[in-house]
């Protein structure tokens, strides 16, 4: 074989190692990439080895033709060494998952195994504790019923609108589901102490470091979506029905349905504010970066539209936006927070 005849002819040959204790999935990823040639029979040989997190070795042997230069004229092995492999990207994200899944032992806390009857056992009494916990704050809410209803009252009390009871009990029922959303708001910490400690024992090192950032990130969404709910959208979406009818009809509305929109929007707000979080835990397992989460913003700004479109009780586009614009700025945020930490 003349090196004339073998000049523009590449033999390219994949050898991947058999040796799994080289490259344990539990170590930190890591690539090693480094480059030997050699020249025999008229053809220079290059030789290439990249390894990167639960992916084996692999070693790329490239025969290029003499006259081809390392600076000059680059061959096709440089071509290959320079060129991204689609398969190691999706091998290292499935092993981001398989890790999560399946963490090594030294990841694992030191506790008791216990039985799935012992795991129910725990279950049924953290749950009677939550329950415990949210009734005595619906009662204590209901105590204090006429001085919630007044308080949300407050967004339109200035725009001249009165409150009727349509229907016998209707005022009593009201009251029952204003107590009952405001105790599952005020027993919502007991509840999701009980699930942590119920969860705490099966989780790693790594994952119970993350919890507490998680955790304390949700509470305070969650909490500054009711206040957004209550001090910008609501204000805004009663002010524009309000303005609307000025001059044509007078506004006295239904005491339970003035509530029903009221409560829905500020937790319905308050959950969607959960958004950066549900980034944060995807970016954690692997199953998305945040490149990739940066890259279909405009897909972003049509589904922050549509969920503040099925969101929000009312149909106006004053309360649409004003929800969706906040969404939007979460997402973005939530997205280059995954950037930063490294996803």
């Amino acid at each position: 074989m003349g090196s004339t005849s073998t000049s523009s002819a590449a033999l390219i040959h994949h050898f991947r190692l058999t040796n799994l204790s080289f490259d344990s999935p539990r170590k930190p990823p890591y690539t090693v990439s480094f480059c030997n040639s050699l020249k025999k029979g008229g053809l220079r040989y290059g030789v290439t080895r990249r390894s990167s997190k639960s992916i084996r070795p692999v070693t790329r042997l490239s025969a290029l033709g003499e006259n081809s230069g390392d600076e000059t004229t680059p061959g096709v092995g440089s071509a290959l060494e320079d060129r991204p492999d689609a398969s190691f990207e999706q091998e290292e994200k499935a092993s981001s998952i398989y890790e999560f899944l399946y963490p090594a032992k030294d990841e694992l806390p030191d506790d008791k195994e216990m039985t799935i009857f012992d795991h129910l056992e725990e279950l049924r009494e953290r749950i009677f504790v939550s329950v415990l916990a949210v009734g005595a704050a619906i009662a204590g809410c209901f105590a204090y019923s006429k001085d919630l209803i007044v308080f949300l009252e407050a967004p339109v009390k200035t725009q001249g609108v009165r409150f009727l009871q349509l229907a016998p009990g209707e005022f009593f029922f009201t009251t029952l589901k204003v107590s009952g959303y405001c105790g599952l708001l005020l027993g919502s910490p007991v509840i999701l102490y009980e699930i942590i400690a119920f969860v705490l024992p099966g989780l790693t090192r790594a994952e119970r470091r993350f919890l507490g950032p998680i955790v304390f990130g949700s509470s305070l969404l969650f909490y500054a979506g009711l206040a957004f709910s209550y001090w910008v959208l609501t204000p805004a979406a009663l002010n524009f029905f309000v303005n609307y009818a000025e001059g044509v009809v007078e506004s006295l509305w239904s005491i339970d349905q003035y509530f029903e929109f009221v409560l829905v929007l500020m937790f319905s707000t308050g959950l969607s504010f959960q958004v950066p979080v549900i980034q944060l835990l995807l970016g954690q397992v692997g199953v998305v970066s945040g490149d990739q989460m940066l890259s279909i913003w405009k897909y972003v700004v049509v589904g922050a539209v549509v969920v503040a479109a099925v969101v929000t009780p009312s149909t106006d586009p004053v309360t649409q936006m004003l929800l969706a614009t906040p969404l939007l700025g979460l997402y973005l945020g939530g997205a280059w927070m995954v950037k930063l930490t490294g996803r």
